[in-house]
């Protein structure tokens, strides 16, 4: 292969592409010419059929605007963008049966990617462990010659198998990482039936984040199927798979590695463009490494994106695939103090990380947020109250959420969604224990795992992984934690958040409520960065906007008499962290973000609509931090 490279100075877009999707009412028959291919849009038929948002539960403002031609029509993948793609959300029909059944005939309409159990969907049905459930629409296509054509689900909860025409072309297992299946052999002319069929009996074993059959305390609303974006995408025969991105900033250097897939071409051809603020950068070398003067690095405060273009040409220069990204020029590390305490570095400058502990709950879309501007009303709201960190709680957000904190600069610490499983919690006392695994559950764990770290790896926002929350299903901790290091050197992993202490990786966590604490004067942890992985998780009832008046709502601690009561908690739990923070812990985490079903412990209610603490008013407590 030989390599050709170019650097334009075109426009830095944000993070998310320009181009807009197609509705999914297209005209028959349309073709648009990209890259000097003609391409065949996809014609769908749209099952709009009777579907309207329940009056009787709680729904955001962002709810109520949900209608089935709006439902999450922004571009699924900002990270690696392509012009043409089809997007599949809207109405199918659904069916649930007992067993594997397939269904004499289907029930009625569902709002995918709403889970079948939340009130966005239209069904707001508990889907039983006994049941299965199945979808079903319709859709035209005609795969553009040399092309494969692609069928990809975001996240379906928990397995599924999906076929097209009555053809299986393909079965998936896990419950948040996306995955796609080439459906063109399965295609023909004239309309074509897509089935989708879901079993979700919710158990143990599966990665749950915070699911239950039962919602009580600290567990909420299960949720099954389809609950992120479906879409169809038509790519190259020779076509670029996936991408690395490594900077350098010592080198002052980015490398960009490509992966391609499909059988190879002759005298094929890779060209890199990497542009930002409509300045041109350095050449690359054959090694696919730019070398960037001065770089501008990300930070929360200065989030620089650099835009990359990669594109795939044949033996005579012609275009075959275009791709684009973003990266960012930034290093996360760990230095020791004057003190001894080790503290987190970005681009060598220490920082400490202080943020939320956020669930990503909804009380209208549960684990789907109702819209992409929802979603990112959330990460805005925590910017604007001086948090620099958000620690995402065992649970995979679409992939919009994590290109949103890239643009606006905000750290994360990623949570792998937990099983069920639960050993006996010493957190930091000597001799921990760990759960016994079957081969075949740890092996369905370590492959969602890597997925996660392999979809989001690109991704500047993302500083820390944490394989395990507390104890929950903790488990060959050693070996789990050198799987991570290896797969990703470039960020901080946090074994087990809270959980029982094993010598690996960079990071010892104390959880302690409501007040935080840590134990300094163990030597075992002279190491590791400590911080304080969860605290405060003070309650505080905003009458009529509880998800349940009749149900326990709590914090932890008794709750307060008054909201100024109640702020003042939270000052003073702040306070006792910056004291800690003096004595060499790096990070703290508040409990968190919003309300969640009972828990009433958020710095918002539920639905969002009222901020206990107003966004000025924690900055100006949080800046006079000065982290």
């Amino acid at each position: 292969m030989q390599l050709a490279v170019n650097c334009a100075a075109t426009e830095v877009s944000d993070a998310f592409p320009i181009k807009r999707p197609f509705k999914t009412r297209i005209r028959r028959g349309l073709t648009v010419k990209f890259g000097g291919l003609l391409f065949a849009l996809l014609m769908v038929s749209p099952l709009f059929g009777q579907w309207e948002l329940p009056q009787d539960k709680m729904l955001t403002r962002w709810g109520k605007q949900v209608t089935p031609e709006n439902a999450w029509q922004e571009y699924p993948r900002p990270q690696f963008r392509r012009g043409q793609w089809v997007n599949l959300n809207g109405l199918w029909d659904y069916a649930v049966t007992k067993g594997a059944a397939k269904p004499s005939e289907f029930q009625g309409k569902i709002l995918v990617p709403f889970a079948i159990e939340s009130s966005l969907s239209g069904v707001g049905h508990l889907l039983d462990p006994s049941e299965s459930l199945w979808y079903r629409r319709t859709f035209k296509h005609q795969t553009p010659a040399g092309h494969r054509t692609h069928l990809l689900f975001e996240a379906v909860d928990y397995e599924c198998k999906v076929f097209v025409n009555g053809t299986l072309v393909g079965h998936h297992i896990g419950s948040s990482d996306p995955f796609k299946f080439d459906m063109t052999d399965a295609i023909r002319d004239g309309e074509n039936e897509l089935l989708v069929h879901v079993v979700d009996r919710t158990a143990p074993e599966q990665t749950l984040g915070k699911q239950t059959l039962e919602p009580r305390g600290i567990y909420y609303t299960r949720v099954s199927g389809i609950w992120q974006t479906v879409w169809i995408e038509d790519v190259p025969q020779r076509h670029i798979s996936m991408v690395k991105m490594k900077p350098r900033i010592g080198e002052g250097t980015l490398r960009v590695l490509p992966t391609l897939g499909g059988p190879p071409m002759e005298d094929e051809q890779l060209r890199i463009t990497v542009s930002k603020d409509g300045r041109v950068v350095n050449l690359a070398d054959a090694a696919l490494s730019v070398r960037i003067p001065k770089p501008q690095l990300w930070t929360p405060e200065t989030p620089h994106l650099y835009e990359i273009t990669m594109e795939l040409l044949d033996g005579q220069g012609a275009v075959v695939d275009r791709v684009e990204s973003y990266a960012a020029m930034r290093e996360v590390g760990v230095e020791r103090g004057s003190a001894g305490q080790l503290r987190m570095t970005l681009n060598g400058k220490v920082v400490f990380h202080y943020g939320p502990l956020d669930q990503g709950w909804w009380p209208d879309g549960l684990l789907t947020p109702p819209s992409d501007e929802a979603m990112r009303f959330d990460v805005d709201y925590l910017k604007q109250s001086g948090f620099n960190m958000i620690r995402k709680h065992i649970k995979i957000e679409p992939r919009r959420f994590y290109a949103y904190c890239d643009k606006i600069g905000m750290m994360v610490w990623q949570d792998m969604p937990s099983t069920g499983g639960r050993p006996f919690w010493s957190k930091l006392a000597p001799n921990p224990v760990e759960d016994q695994w079957p081969k075949e559950q740890h092996t369905q764990f370590m492959k969602e795992l890597r997925a996660m770290i392999g979809n989001l790896r690109n991704h500047p926002s993302i500083v820390m992984w944490v394989p395990f929350n507390e104890r929950w299903g903790q488990h060959e901790t050693i070996r789990v934690g050198q799987a991570v290091e290896n797969l990703d050197v470039s960020r901080l992993v946090n074994i087990a958040s809270g959980g029982n202490f094993f010598p690996v990786g960079d990071v010892v966590d104390r959880h302690n409520y409501p007040e935080p604490m840590f134990p300094f004067e163990d030597l075992r942890f002279k190491d590791y960065v400590k911080v304080v992985g969860e605290f405060g998780g003070h309650g505080w009832v905003v009458e009529g906007h509880q998800w349940n008046p009749a149900m326990r709502n709590w914090g932890y601690g008794d709750l307060p008499t008054s909201q100024e009561a109640y702020q003042a908690r939270y000052r003073k739990s702040f306070e006792t962290l910056m004291k800690l923070r003096r004595r060499g812990v790096a990070a703290g985490v508040y409990t968190q973000t919003t309300d969640v079903e009972g828990e009433v412990n958020g710095l918002m209610t539920y639905d969002r609509e009222v901020q206990k603490i107003p966004a000025s008013e924690l900055a100006e407590l949080h800046n006079a931090a000065g982290f």
